[in-house]
């Protein structure tokens, strides 16, 4: 019996030594972290904070990683608690519950330390404060001592639960990142074309009358005030970041930002396009001088980064421009058709008010016009434009519509209906040339203005019949045109066949070519021969005449002499009269022997009326008195003789007979 008293009490024995050495030792996986705390000890328990750092009751500091550890049994409990893990691409934030209380103007606490949260001794004598950290966790495993610190990530909480209300801000706080989407980085891909604007919501106030905070820290070349693009809170604060929307936006990249530190909106691109500007009015930065110049009276234009308008314009490219810093209107540079008409509009939409021009014309015709103008505004110029006239279809329905509608009403005033469709083209011109000058005072170039057809009102007539009458007019004017080309084409077609019908005859017109050309050289022959036999004739000719010549001439000698021989002309007319006379008697029958006879005269001398006729011609051929003695018969004969003389002379001269009545 006493024996297996022994043996019982020594069973007993060791089991109590197991249990008693079992509560000394513990085990800690490798997956996971004992976080300590103490329940009694010789310092008596903490007067303030959460975490035991002189060795007070409550939560150690230290964690217990994975192996075998000796504690005391009963003075302390281990609470198993698994390793923090952050997946790749993702964010983990912290929350510290103790440490230093956060200031009025901190929504974060600032970053001590390491900042991966994995030394909580460290941690809080270097002032941790509690709260949310500023600090995030990226990708990887942490041991983290989950009494003091929370860590909430997207798939987990990780914490050591304490109180029902720590669980429900935990909670909230998860909801908010989520609604943030703060458990991813902030990406910006190159195709989406949009842009980051961050919101910061820790540190200082912007001062009154400033709507966005100015970019700080943007310098690599200062580690201890670069944020990295807001990657980095504790520096941005440093280098004087303020709370609210900062005028520095994000660009294409991938951005591990704090979202309960900054949220980010995306927003587009401003983009430029070719033909146009961007003029740029900036709501932030500093007031600087005037760039306008002493002419320029409707505003101030300022430098780029100043507050005002730009007097350099956005050139065309895409921008990274923060809107909520600025507004940027657009302007275009190619050239601008503006239409006065209800039923078309331009391209860039800024006469889609704009209507037909009501008129009244001289002869009291009321029509309305429509018309074109192109403008263009020099890029250098349109700043100007902006500051004067907000933008530009302002311009256009508060400036340029009255002032072209004054002008053609006051042309049509001074035209009748008829003058205004005839002198259409003249009336585009001068209004180019005369509002040339009015567009350029509002700093616009006028390019061309362009004038539709006078129209009537809806219901009158009167219009449509005029442009009926004038449509006829020139119905008749084409048709006569038409006409004249007809006749012209008819004049054409005629002189085609003609050339068709040489073209067929062109054998035939080749061969009679031929033909004249050799008759023509026939005939030119022959020609010839009749000169040469034409000469010959002639010379025979004047051989026969000069021949003839001769003989007449002899002969009229011949006849001269005989002529002189019976008493020269006047004998030829006494012989001519005799010879009528005796013709006379004859056919009177009067008898030339008288019946009776009656003598008369002295000595003894006789006659009768032949004989006295007879002497009276000789008496007067040879000039002697009737009655004369014997020598004129020797006169007679001496004449004769003279006159032989000279007819041989001239013949043996071979000179031309003298002209009668000529000298001898």
């Amino acid at each position: 019996m006493g024996g297996l008293f022994a043996l019982l009490l020594l069973v007993v024995a060791l089991v109590v030594g197991l249990i008693t050495f079992s509560s000394w030792i513990r085990f800690i996986p490798n997956s996971r972290v004992g976080i300590v705390e103490k329940r009694f000890g010789g310092k008596g328990s903490l007067r303030s904070g959460f975490i035991a750092l002189g060795g007070e009751a409550g939560f150690q500091p230290q964690v217990l990683r994975g192996g075998i550890h000796m504690l005391t049994p009963f003075q302390y409990s281990v609470h198993m608690m698994p390793l923090v893990t952050i997946t790749q691409g993702k964010i983990g934030y912290v929350f510290a519950r103790d440490g230093r209380p956060l200031s009025p103007t901190q929504t974060l606490a600032p970053t001590v330390g390491e900042g991966d949260f994995q030394d909580v001794m460290a941690f809080l004598k270097a002032g941790g404060t509690r709260g949310p950290q500023r600090a995030i966790l990226r990708e990887g495993t942490y041991a983290i001592n989950l009494a003091q610190f929370v860590v909430i990530t997207e798939e987990r909480v990780y914490l050591l639960p304490i109180s029902r209300d720590e669980d429900e801000v935990v909670r909230r706080m998860a909801a908010l990142i989520g609604e943030r989407e703060g458990f991813r980085p902030v990406v910006i891909k190159g195709q989406d074309d949009l842009v980051g604007v961050v919101t910061v919501h820790d540190g200082p106030s912007l001062s009154q009358g400033e709507i966005i905070c100015p970019t700080v820290g943007d310098d690599p070349a200062d580690p201890a005030l670069y944020h990295n693009n807001f990657q980095d809170p504790d520096a941005f604060l440093r280098a004087g970041g303020q709370r609210g929307r900062q005028l520095q936006a994000l660009v294409e990249g991938t951005y591990y930002i704090n979202r309960l530190f900054a949220t980010v909106e995306m927003i587009p691109k401003t983009t430029v396009e070719v033909g146009t500007v961007g003029v740029v009015v900036s709501y932030t930065g500093d007031v600087g001088p005037d760039l306008s110049g002493d002419d320029y009276k409707h505003g101030e234009l300022v430098s780029r980064g100043r507050r005002g308008v730009w007097s350099e314009p956005l050139l065309p490219g895409k921008y990274a421009f923060n809107t909520y810093a600025g507004k940027v209107i657009i302007v275009p540079t190619t050239n601008i058709i503006l239409k006065w008409n209800r039923r078309e509009t331009g391209s860039h939409r800024l006469d889609e008010n704009l209507s037909e021009i009501s008129l009244i014309t001289k002869d009291a015709f009321e029509p309305s016009l429509s018309l074109s103008v192109v403008i263009h505004i020099d890029y250098r110029k349109a700043p100007l434009v902006i500051q004067r006239f907000g933008d530009v279809k302002r311009l256009v329905e508060q400036t340029l519509d009255p002032m072209v509608a004054a002008y053609f009403k006051n042309i049509g005033q001074q035209r009748t209906l008829i003058q205004l469709i005839q002198e259409r083209s003249t009336i585009q011109s001068l209004s180019s040339e005369q509002m040339r000058e009015k567009f350029e005072h509002y700093n616009l170039e006028l390019e061309e203005v362009l004038i539709g057809t006078p129209a009537s009102s809806v219901g009158d007539t009167q219009i449509e019949e005029i442009l009926t009458q004038l449509r006829a007019r020139q119905i008749a004017e084409e048709q006569i045109e038409t006409y004249g080309r007809q006749e012209r084409a008819a004049v054409k077609e005629r002189e085609l066949r003609e050339a068709e019908a040489r073209a067929k005859q062109q054998a035939n017109l080749t061969e009679s070519e031929l033909s004249i050309t050799v008759q023509s050289n026939q005939g030119k022959a022959d020609y010839q021969r009749a000169l040469q036999k034409a000469s010959e004739i002639r010379a025979l000719a004047e051989a026969e005449a000069e021949k003839v010549a001769r003989m007449g001439v002899a002969e009229a000698l011949a006849t001269e002499e005989k002529v002189r021989a019976y008493g020269g002309p006047q004998f030829q007319v006494t012989q001519q009269v005799m010879g009528r006379f005796a013709e006379a008697i004859e056919r009177a029958q009067i008898a030339m022997v008288p019946q009776v006879m009656v003598g008369g005269g002295t000595g003894g001398a006789g006659g009768n009326l032949m004989e006295g006729l007879l002497a009276m011609l000789l008496s007067e051929k040879l000039g002697l008195p009737m009655g004369g003695n014997g020598n004129g018969q020797a006169i007679a004969s001496a004449e004769a003789e003279h006159l032989r003389a000279q007819m041989r002379r001239r013949l043996n001269d071979n000179t031309p007979r003298p002209e009668p009545g000529s000298p001898s």
